[in-house]
């Protein structure tokens, strides 16, 4: 009796083990690094690592952490940036709606993205404070970017 139990937890073992690879578990975040371009007042290079999940129904949702890049006056400067968007997926091309926030500005953004690896938008930039040597940067933004997911998979 000792045996047959003994076998039967092993064969079970053995099916789990066999039907866990059959389906493969995917993570619910696909991630990767973006790099773009923004004019606010100035001109930028974006660099942001981000992670998009999808909320069901075709709703996604993306956050981004990275830097704007600017040089004016032979000086580099460097504003951190947190990104939030959420996307209404609708086959190849993605309307949004996103807010960005950086020390200096908060900036409500609509726009399209082309399956989450290009997008481009337009909003407005609220004035927070200056930044020493770089002034405000407030006003109309126009953006492009482009995204490297490094984890994509279909479902």
């Amino acid at each position: 009796m000792k045996y047959i139990l003994g076998l039967l937890v092993l064969l079970s073992v053995s099916v789990s083990a066999i039907r866990a690879q059959d389906k493969p578990t995917h993570n619910k975040w696909i991630w990767g690094p973006s790099l773009g371009y923004q004019y606010q007042k100035a001109n930028f290079l974006k660099a942001s690592f981000w992670g998009l999940t999808d909320l069901g129904y075709a709703n996604y949702l993306r956050i981004d952490g990275g830097t704007n890049l600017s040089w004016k006056n032979r000086k580099t400067h460097v504003v951190p940036e947190l990104g939030l968007t959420y996307y209404l997926g609708a086959k190849g091309a993605w309307p949004f709606v996103k807010g960005e926030i950086t020390p200096y500005t908060i900036t409500p953004k609509v726009g399209v993205g082309l399956f989450n690896l290009m997008e481009f938008g337009v909003g407005y930039g609220f004035d927070l404070k200056a930044k020493e040597d770089l002034g405000t940067v407030k006003g109309f933004s126009f953006s492009v970017g482009l995204s490297l997911p490094l984890n994509y998979h279909l479902y």
